[in-house]
C-alpha cells in the first residue's frame, strides 16, 4: 500500500477521504446522506457510538457521512491529523476563535485581514474583555514584540484579502511558540496546492471552502485542519453551537475539489500573465501579485508558496473610484460579485466585497484605496481575459 505522504495532491484531491468509507450500493461517488439522525437496533451499540467509543453517526449536527468524507479529504490535502467543517468560512473563523479565546486573554494579528475577520477583531472580541493587537502586516519587529508580550493566539492570513500581502508563517510561528501561543492561518487564497501552513509551524489552518476548494460558487462552507486534540475542541464547540456544514454543500464541495489542483495550476499561470500585463499598462498605478519580483514580499512568497503564487491579484487604476466605475462594467468575461476562487473570473472593489462591512476610514487605515480592484482569475483562456481587460481600459483612456 502506498504511503499517503508520498501521494500527489491531484490524487489526494480525487481519492482523499473516499477510500475508507463504505459507499452505498457500491457507488463510485460519495452519496448525499440527508438523514438528520441514524438509528440503531440495540442500546449498547448506540451508546458506544454516542460516546465515540465505536465508529458511527448519531445526529447530523454532530457528524454526517457526506460531511465526514469532505473533512477527510481536506485533512489529507493539508497533511493534518484531523479536520472539522462549518456552514461558512466565517463560521470556521468565529467558532475557532471562540473556542480558544477567553475573557482576559489576548490575540495578536495583522491589520490586513479579511473585512469580516476584522469586524470580529474590532467589534466582537473587545466587549468580551479579549485584548486585540493588530500590527502592520510587514512590520515583523512590531509583530514579534507584541507576541513577546504574551498572547493566547497568533492569527495570520496570507496572502491577505485584498491587498495580497505575504506574511512569513515560519518566522512568526517560531516567535509564537516561545510564548506558547496557538498559531492559526487562513489559507483560503493560497489553497493546499500552493501553501502548507502546518509544515511551516502553524497549529490550525482554515479555509472558506466556498472559494477555491469548491471552485464553482455553488456551495457555502468552511473547514479547519490541524492537530486532532485541537480540532476536537473546535468540533465540540461547533456541534453545540450548531454551525454545521449541510450534506448537500459537502457533496458539492467534494465534487469541486476533484479538480482542485488542475484549476489552481491554471489560475496560477494565468494570474502571473495578467499581473505582468497590468504592470505594463499605462492606466494602472500599482499591481499587487506575489509572483512579481517587484512585489515587496516576493522572496517570502517564493520560499513558502512552493506550489505557485495563486490566482488572486489586485491593482489600482489611475483616476481611482470614478475610473473603476467606468472600467469594471465594461468587462465581458468577469462577474462583478462578492466572491472569488471559482472557475469564472470575478472582480470588484473592496468596498463592495471583502471590506463592505468597514467604513471608508477603516479601509483607508488598512491601506485599501477606494479605487482598488480585486481580481480573481478564472480558468478562461488567458488571451481572452487580457483582450477583455484591454477593451475595458479604453473606457478610461
Amino acid at each position: 500500500m502506498l504511503e499517503k505522504k508520498h501521494i500527489g495532491q491531484s490524487t489526494k484531491s480525487i481519492w482523499g477521504g473516499e477510500q475508507e468509507h463504505e459507499l452505498y450500493e457500491r457507488s463510485t461517488q460519495v452519496p448525499v446522506v440527508h438523514s438528520v439522525s441514524f438509528g440503531y437496533k440495540d442500546i449498547d451499540t448506540w451508546h458506544k457510538v454516542a460516546l465515540e467509543e465505536a465508529q458511527g453517526f448519531i445526529y447530523s449536527r454532530n457528524a454526517n457521512p457526506t460531511v465526514r468524507a469532505f473533512e477527510d479529504k481536506l485533512k489529507e490535502l493539508e497533511g493534518a491529523q484531523a479536520a472539522t467543517s462549518f456552514s461558512s468560512g466565517m463560521a470556521a473563523i468565529s467558532n475557532t476563535l471562540a473556542t480558544f479565546l477567553k475573557p482576559g486573554e489576548r490575540i495578536v494579528s495583522i491589520k490586513d485581514s479579511y473585512g469580516g475577520t476584522n469586524v470580529i477583531f474590532n467589534e466582537f472580541l473587545p466587549p468580551l474583555n479579549i485584548e486585540v493587537s493588530l500590527c502592520e502586516t510587514g512590520d515583523y519587529e512590531q509583530i514579534e514584540a507584541e507576541i513577546a508580550k504574551g498572547c493566547k493566539v497568533l492569527y495570520l492570513e496570507t496572502p491577505t484579502n485584498p491587498t495580497i500581502k505575504i506574511t512569513d508563517i515560519e518566522r512568526l510561528s517560531m516567535a509564537a511558540k516561545k510564548v506558547d501561543a496557538l498559531v492559526i492561518v487562513d489559507n483560503t487564497f493560497a489553497t493546499p496546492i500552493n501553501q502548507s501552513p502546518l509544515e511551516l509551524g502553524a497549529d490550525i489552518v482554515l479555509h472558506s471552502a466556498s472559494k477555491y476548494l469548491g471552485g464553482h460558487a455553488d456551495a457555502l462552507g468552511g473547514v479547519i485542519c490541524g492537530n486532532k486534540d485541537l480540532v476536537k475542541k473546535v468540533h465540540h464547540y461547533r456541534e453545540i453551537n450548531g454551525a454545521s456544514l449541510a450534506p448537500m454543500d459537502a457533496y458539492s464541495l467534494l465534487r469541486g475539489m476533484k479538480t482542485l489542483k488542475l484549476r489552481v495550476q491554471r489560475q496560477n499561470e494565468s494570474a502571473m500573465i495578467i499581473a505582468k500585463y497590468l504592470q505594463s499598462h499605462p492606466a494602472v498605478e500599482q499591481v499587487n501579485y506575489p509572483g512579481l519580483e517587484s512585489h515587496p514580499d516576493h522572496d517570502i512568497a517564493k520560499k513558502q508558496m512552493i506550489g505557485g503564487y495563486g490566482g488572486m491579484l489586485s491593482f489600482s487604476v489611475k483616476g481611482g473610484l470614478e475610473s473603476i466605475k467606468k472600467f469594471l462594467p465594461k468587462l465581458e468575461y468577469a462577474h462583478m460579485a462578492a466572491n472569488l476562487g471559482c472557475v469564472e473570473t470575478v472582480v470588484g472593489p473592496p468596498f463592495t466585497t471583502s471590506h463592505v462591512e468597514c467604513s471608508a476610514e477603516e479601509r483607508m487605515a488598512a491601506g485599501i484605496p477606494e479605487g482598488l480592484v480585486r481580481y480573481s482569475t478564472g480558468i478562461e483562456d488567458v488571451e481572452d481575459l487580457i483582450a477583455d481587460l484591454d477593451q475595458a481600459f479604453k473606457a478610461i483612456s
